[in-house]
This record gives C-alpha cells, sequence and structure tokens, in this order.
C-alpha cells in the first residue's frame, strides 16, 4: 500500500489548501484505490495561514475585526485567538495580512495608494485584547508601502519635509522625510512567518521583485527602491535582511517594532506535524497555484520536497501553472493545471476537477 503525504499550499483565490488536498487524493485514488492518505495543508504566511493554524489547534477561536482594506474601504475580516499555553498566558493572536491588506481584496491593482493600514489594525485589535504573543503571516500584499500603514495604526507617524503625515501607500513613502515613533505601541513578542527570503532592496528587493505584481512600472519600481533605502535609514535597520523585503517591505517595519522573522513554511510545518507525517511516506504530493521563479525563495513546495528528500519519500508537484523559469527538477515528477485543463481560464473556473485530474496523472506517474 503507497502512504501518499498531501500536503499543498492555499492555490491563491481559487481553492483552500484543505480543499486542494481533499482534490488530489480523490484524483489518485481512481488510479491507485488503496493508497493510504495523509492530510497535511499548508501555508507560508500567506493566504490560508490563519485558516493552518485553527485547523491544527484545539480552542482556537476566530475573533471577527473591522479594518481598511489596502484601498480604503472596509473589510470585514477576522483574527485567531490560540488558547493560553506556557510562555503566552493570555494566549497567542494570529493575523494574516492577506485577509486585511492583501492583493486579493483589490478589485484593480493599486501600485501608489494600496497600503498596509487595515493588518495593522488588526494587529491592534489582538494587542488591545490582551494577547501575550502576536504571530503574523505577510504573504499576499497588495501594496510596497514598507509597512508605514501597519506602523501608522500601531502609533508611529511618518512626516515629510514640512512636517505633515504623509498620504497612503508608496506614493506617500517617496515623500519621506522623518519618523516620530514616541506613540508607537510596545510590542510583545511578535513572531512573523515569511514566505520569501528577499531583502527590503537592491536588485532582489521589494520594489523590484514584487512591484511589478503590485503594478509598478520601471520608474516607479526604482522610485520606490530609494525610498525604501531612506525608510530604512530612518528606521535604523539592515535593508539587507533577509526577509525584510517580504509584503513590499512590511518585514522590515516588523523587524523595527521588535518582531523576529522566521519563514513561515517550516512553522507551520510544525504546528502540523508535518515532518512526523511525511517519515515512513512513500510519496509526498504538494503545490500552489504559481510555480515560478521565486518558488524556491523559502514557499512550501520547495521547502516540502527538501523534507521529502530527507525522509527518502518522492516528491511530487502540483500547480496552477509552471512557468518556465521554475526550477521543477525538486520533483520527480509534477503536473500543472493549466496544461490539463488547456487554458489557465479554464484551470481557475474549476480548480478542484484539475486537481483530481493532476492527482490520478501524478499517480500514473510512479
Amino acid at each position: 500500500m503507497t502512504r501518499v503525504v498531501l500536503a499543498p499550499d492555499s492555490f491563491k483565490g481559487t481553492i483552500t489548501a484543505a480543499d486542494a488536498a481533499a482534490a488530489l487524493a480523490d484524483g489518485w485514488a481512481t488510479v491507485e484505490p488503496d493508497a493510504e492518505f495523509v492530510h497535511r495543508p499548508m501555508a507560508d504566511g500567506g493566504e490560508g495561514t490563519v485558516a493552518a493554524f485553527a485547523a491544527a489547534i484545539p480552542g482556537a477561536r476566530r475573533m471577527p475585526v473591522t479594518v481598511d482594506g489596502p484601498a480604503g474601504a472596509p473589510v470585514d475580516t477576522a483574527w485567531l485567538l490560540l488558547p493560553p499555553e506556557d510562555g503566552a498566558p493570555r494566549g497567542t493572536a494570529v493575523v494574516d495580512l492577506a485577509s486585511t491588506s492583501g492583493i486579493e481584496l483589490l478589485d484593480e491593482l493599486r501600485p501608489w495608494d494600496a497600503d498596509t493600514s487595515g493588518f495593522g489594525q488588526a494587529i491592534a485589535a489582538a494587542l488591545d485584547h490582551g494577547v501575550s504573543r502576536v504571530v503574523v503571516g505577510i504573504g499576499s500584499s497588495a501594496s510596497t508601502d514598507g509597512g508605514i500603514g501597519m506602523l501608522s495604526a500601531l502609533g508611529a507617524r511618518f512626516l515629510d519635509a514640512a512636517g505633515a503625515s504623509m498620504v497612503r501607500g508608496a506614493r506617500g513613502l517617496l515623500d519621506l522625510a522623518s519618523v516620530d515613533l514616541g506613540a508607537l505601541r510596545a510590542a510583545p513578542e511578535v513572531r512573523v512567518l515569511t514566505d520569501v527570503t528577499n531583502p527590503l532592496v537592491g536588485p532582489r528587493g521589494a520594489a523590484v521583485v514584487f512591484g511589478p505584481q503590485k503594478g509598478l512600472d520601471p520608474a516607479g519600481i526604482e522610485s520606490v527602491d530609494a525610498a525604501l533605502a531612506r525608510l530604512a535609514d530612518l528606521l535604523g535597520l539592515d535593508p539587507s535582511l533577509p526577509g525584510s523585503g517580504a509584503a513590499g517591505g512590511t518585514g522590515a517595519a516588523l523587524v523595527s517594532w521588535g518582531a523576529v522573522l522566521a519563514p513561515g513554511a517550516a512553522e507551520v510545518a510544525e504546528l502540523v506535524g508535518l515532518e512526523s507525517a511525511i517519515r515512513g511516506a512513500d510519496v509526498v504530493v504538494t503545490g500552489e497555484g504559481s510555480y515560478d521563479g521565486q518558488s524556491g525563495d523559502g514557499k512550501v513546495p520547495s521547502f516540502i520536497a527538501g523534507l521529502a528528500a530527507t525522509a527518502g519519500a518522492t516528491p511530487m508537484l502540483a500547480a496552477g501553472r509552471i512557468s518556465d523559469d521554475s526550477d521543477t527538477s525538486l520533483f520527480t515528477a509534477s503536473a500543472s493545471l493549466t496544461e490539463l485543463a488547456g487554458s489557465s481560464a479554464a484551470a481557475l473556473a474549476d480548480p478542484a476537477r484539475w486537481l483530481r485530474e493532476a492527482g490520478a496523472a501524478l499517480a500514473r506517474s510512479r
């Protein structure tokens, strides 16, 4: 009997990690009905992080909150309250940026005006509740504001040359002249789950690598990269710190608040007991919506491929799309939903169907 561990990330905006794992299992079972399946849906700090914690920890409670979304419109969302434990006697809050200031919340890209205020407001709500620890996931950002929206919601002031508070987003970041942290709320223990290892600035920095996804053109990328360097100087931060470029520079802002950056995939994997599940498995299937050149920078598939290889299991990949610049050599077999469906539109319209097809294709590849 083949033991198959199913550990995909969510397919951003189309299907949850748990539903993706179920669809892959259904497809595999059409080829190998007696296979044993172990479900370990994953996240890496981006979309689905709160859901992964909610599924793994008994007694976790969703705490509703309304925040200013990335475009300024109200967003009804929630942070997660984990039960008290040693080191966190008043409980732990889990807050993700994706559900408060994420790119999926936008109707259209807003490269200059989107910001992270809502993320900061959700963190502030958790602090008001009195938690001892905060865990934040910072993938799927809509903005490149350097996290100044988040810090502003926590009491910091970012001022232009005239001493006036700046406007929202990267547009305001361009006018940054000084920072006032006098009213910034004290941070409890804060752990940041990052899905990338990029620094704040430079050729692998937040503006250059992720700015185009958020709508920045080449001139804008250059301007915002320089503005982020100025922000790092004003905050006394090392702009080359790995992970500081995550979420449009929000990683750097959190470090300035006193947070510790941690690889998101590894943290969630420990929580859900992934390593012990993989031990003794024959096959490990992982995946995400888009497997591309960035997928090796701390994201779920590359991390899980490493765990599988260490355990002597066969790593396989199912992805919505697999780009030409991606490295699939980590996997024994891979399946693209876009190729199976015949087009990206068809794959996006019914991801569960094509994940079932991917599961069957991977099973036949053994």
